[in-house]
């Protein structure tokens, strides 16, 4: 299998961010997927990770601490009780499939990501597209 060629997206940057039209996603090599996730407790139902017992009866804080020691996420903030998504090493969200660059859990997707580009976006409408590419040889 060839190597792959990864176009170089700032995802900092919304200047160099492209607006979002359907389809786009289809070529793209997911660059959004790379950005931290915050999420609140009901998409950590919806993922599965905490049943929803859990998440009426046990504090969040607690919630967290077994979701940090399982490595499911990386931080908590009980100022504004949203969970971050941990990544894997290379800064990939750890729910995206490493060869096809889609989504593992797309009917269970964070709201934020069901919502992004064009509502739950640092720049609503735009998003930071890299094609995907593969090197010849």
């Amino acid at each position: 299998m060839p190597p792959r060629v990864i176009s170089l997206v700032d995802t900092d940057r919304c200047d160099t961010w492209t607006r979002y039209r359907a389809g786009l996603c289809d070529s793209c090599h997911a660059h959004c997927c790379t950005m931290p996730l915050e999420v609140p407790l009901p998409d950590l139902v919806r993922l599965g990770w905490v049943d929803a017992f859990e998440a009426e009866h046990v504090e969040p804080r607690l919630i967290a601490r077994r979701l940090l020691k399982a490595r499911l996420i990386a931080h908590y903030s009980p100022k504004h009780g949203l969970f971050t998504l941990a990544r894997r090493a290379n800064g990939d969200c750890q729910l995206l499939h490493p060869d096809t660059r889609r989504c593992t859990v797309y009917e269970q997707r964070p709201e934020t990501c069901r919502l992004h580009p064009q509502k739950k976006s640092p720049r609503p409408g735009w998003c930071p597209y890299g094609a995907r590419a593969l090197a010849a040889g």
